[in-house]
């Protein structure tokens, strides 16, 4: 639910929960007491069997080898702290805290040389209520669910740790060598009440993640025995200090869990997309033609090629993340067809299948999920290694958001050194996500297969269209969220189990993008169109010179990669009610659209904000992370940029005929030909002339 009080002025290590509010005093744990579990037991057709090789290769990963030198990280100790805390918030944590280890605290005579735990709780998600869809798969299932998240923080906290050059291994139930209890206890997130830990400010049950490690960290103190866990007054309920308000679950337990949290069902459905889509004049495309895997075989140079190898992950945090995105790929399904097993109840209503696939989505952490059908255009044509025909092979496709978080976004200029571990946790998050889901589709006896950002077979763009996420922006190759704008990442699934499709949205963006140069004035390698939308390879789009763009992302030597057009969208906007008004103000007057873009600029939309900068600028050189040789890109707003940089572009573009053909190898150089792509995009068809074809002839999008 939107609040009423902006964060803009919360440092983004305090988290969501005003626990600074709390007494504290240094007192021991209560010994014996238990976490919170579930308060039903799950049935046969719960998500639980789907979890269990999921919480096995997290497992594996809890410990791992120590960069060889130590980073340059500050020396004062509780900037160190809050670090930490904000990198586990970025990873939606619910609530984190440091405490000393003490002899006691370990289970087993060996163990590391840790001196400090740093202690998060990751809470459950809401249930759906008894009859409600989905809720024989989710009900008693959130303590292992909630296990698994807490597992894929403490992979992340700990490999950040060593990335910095400090031993650290994370703990969690079933997998810990310390009472994770008492440690939650002493670090000050949790408090012992009648035999079961509670967390402040939640009456949501919730689970304990811990890594231990050397790296000296500033401590808190626990919470005081006479200290009340609710909100202290009025003000902090509603969320006054700029934090989550008491009223939260209530608004949300009103809503079904299958609609999620934005309100998508106000927006208009439409029997097409508000871009053309020619279906039968899109040529499927090879994997090899996708721009960064041309990086990759050496069509963009010798500079690219290298760079192409790190540049997502060279910051401590995104690297971090690696070893989980790619251990999940070979969990991620099949194409073959399976025989129904008579679990997960019944499935002959495709609305119902539907709604249930959506109520698990989003207890697993999607922000935003629709259905299409994930028809055979969608498809990649080869894929990008040997060049092997991919024939279509599922029917639904279900497709979800990953919000990247509005307040890390507020303050980072969207292609600094935070950029790339923007994308790679919600990477990460999606593919568990899609993985876990198309594992419970095919124990029901339905085949299932996930399309992550590390391996997917599937054109995420056109399913993400035709599910109703969003619309087609300026930035172009980007579906923008009438709630969340364009700041987010997309999985999907692909599942012959059947389902009830979503229609395309209609909110105004069109118009709104066609008022609106900002994402173009602000884009640092200008590869942004000014100018209006072309047909490409059968689709209307602003057509973004992805030559340039991958370059910059690539090549930016003070940074780790780019999302400066997300950041400076005015759909970029925090989850406040005043958003949620200047959107339905853009979608229900359309003369206001003018103002409100002119209303984004004048009030700082895109600047960054330094009271939400957290992250260290490191880079990760030769396994080190080091001072960026190369610095930090410290840009702010710009209006000035816009006549200048349109009366100096020359876009090119791609299309099939100027791309590796299918069929092509890796080991195969296809240099790109830009003379031919600036060519190309000036003599590309405009979407009225299309149409106007399309009125003789042409087949129906």
């Amino acid at each position: 639910m939107a609040r009423l009080y902006s964060n803009r002025d919360r440092s983004f290590d305090l988290g969501v929960l005003p626990t600074e509010l709390l007494p504290r005093a240094d007192v021991e744990p209560v010994a014996g007491v238990r976490q919170p579990g579930d308060a039903v037991q799950p049935g046969a057709d719960a998500v639980l069997d789907a979890l269990p090789e999921y919480r096995a290769l997290f497992d594996q990963h809890l410990d791992g080898v120590v960069a060889p030198a130590r980073a340059p990280v500050p020396d004062d100790l509780v900037t160190r702290a809050r670090n930490l805390k904000a990198s586990a918030y970025f990873l939606e944590a619910t609530l984190a805290g440091i405490c000393e280890l003490q002899p006691q605290d370990w289970q087993q005579a060996e163990h590391p040389v840790h001196t400090h735990a740093f202690v998060w709780l990751m809470e459950f998600s809401r249930e759906p209520k008894p009859g409600e869809p989905g809720a024989e798969w989710i009900r008693g299932t959130n303590a292992e669910r909630t296990d698994l998240r807490c597992a894929e923080v403490a992979v992340v906290m700990a490999g950040y740790i060593r990335a910095l050059g400090w031993s650290a291994r994370g703990h969690l139930a079933g997998e810990t060598q310390v009472d994770l209890s008492a440690l939650a206890q002493r670090a000050g997130v949790a408090k012992a009440v009648n035999g079961e830990l509670a967390m402040p400010f939640s009456r949501r049950g919730f689970r304990i993640g811990v890594v231990t490690t050397d790296y000296p960290l500033a401590t808190d103190l626990p919470i005081a025995p006479d200290a009340s866990l609710d909100w202290p007054d009025a003000e902090t309920y509603m969320g006054a200090p700029g934090t989550r308000p008491g009223f939260e679950d209530d608004e949300l337990a009103k809503r079904p869990v299958h609609m999620g949290r934005y309100a998508m069902e106000r927006i208009r459905r439409v029997g097409k997309p508000t871009t053309l889509v020619l279906r039968e004049e899109i040529t499927r495309v090879p994997k090899r033609a996708d721009l960064f895997t041309r990086a990759l075989a050496g069509d963009l140079g010798d500079k690219a090629k290298t760079e192409r190898t790190r540049f997502a992950i060279k910051h401590p945090l995104a690297l971090a993340m690696t070893p989980l995105i790619r251990a999940l790929v070979p969990l991620q399904g099949t194409r073959e067809p399976l025989q129904p097993t008579g679990v997960g109840g019944d499935l002959s209503d495709p609305r119902r299948n539907a709604d249930a696939i959506k109520a698990l989505a989003h207890v697993m952490g999607a922000d935003l999920v629709g259905i299409c059908e994930a028809e055979p255009w969608m498809y990649y044509s080869h894929d990008e290694v040997e060049g092997k025909p991919i024939e279509p092979y599922h029917r639904y496709a279900v497709v979800m958001l990953m919000d990247q978080g509005f307040e890390t976004m507020e303050g980072a200029s969207g292609d600094d050194w935070i950029s790339g571990a923007q994308s790679m946790r919600a990477y990460l998050r999606g593919a568990t996500m899609a993985g876990v889901m198309a594992a419970h589709v095919r124990r029901m006896g339905y085949s299932a297969r996930a399309h992550s950002n590390a391996h997917s077979e599937l054109l995420h763009l056109p399913a993400v269209l035709m599910a109703g996420l969003g619309e087609l922006s300026r930035i172009g190759e980007l579906i923008l969220n009438p709630f969340i704008g364009p700041r987010s990442k997309s999985v999907l699934f692909t599942t012959d189990l059947p389902l009830a499709v979503d229609q395309p949205i209609d909110f105004g963006l069109q118009a709104m993008c066609n008022l609106c140069m900002k994402c173009a004035r602000e884009c640092p390698c200008n590869a942004i169109p000014f100018g209006p939308k072309v047909m490409f390879n059968g689709y209307e789009i602003w057509k973004p010179d992805v030559e340039k763009c991958g370059k910059y992302r690539l090549t930016n030597m003070k940074g780790s990669a780019c999302g400066r057009c997300m950041k400076t969208c005015p759909y970029n906007r925090e989850d406040l009610v005043e958003s949620e008004r200047l959107l339905w103000l853009s979608i229900d007057v359309p003369a206001s659209r003018r103002q409100l873009i002119a209303h984004d600029d004048s009030s700082g939309g895109g600047q960054r904000n330094t009271v939400k900068r957290w992250w260290f600028d490191l880079e990760i050189v030769d396994g080190r992370a080091v001072v960026p040789p190369g610095g930090a890109n410290e840009r702010d707003l710009d209006p000035s940029r816009t006549d200048k940089l349109a009366k100096a572009q020359k876009l090119a573009f791609y299309p099939p005929a100027l791309q590796p053909p299918g069929g092509t190898r890796m080991q195969t150089l296809v240099p790109i030909d830009r003379p031919a792509g600036l060519a190309a995009y000036a003599a590309a068809e405009s979407p009225l002339a299309a149409r106007r074809r399309r009125g003789k002839g042409a087949p129906e999008a």
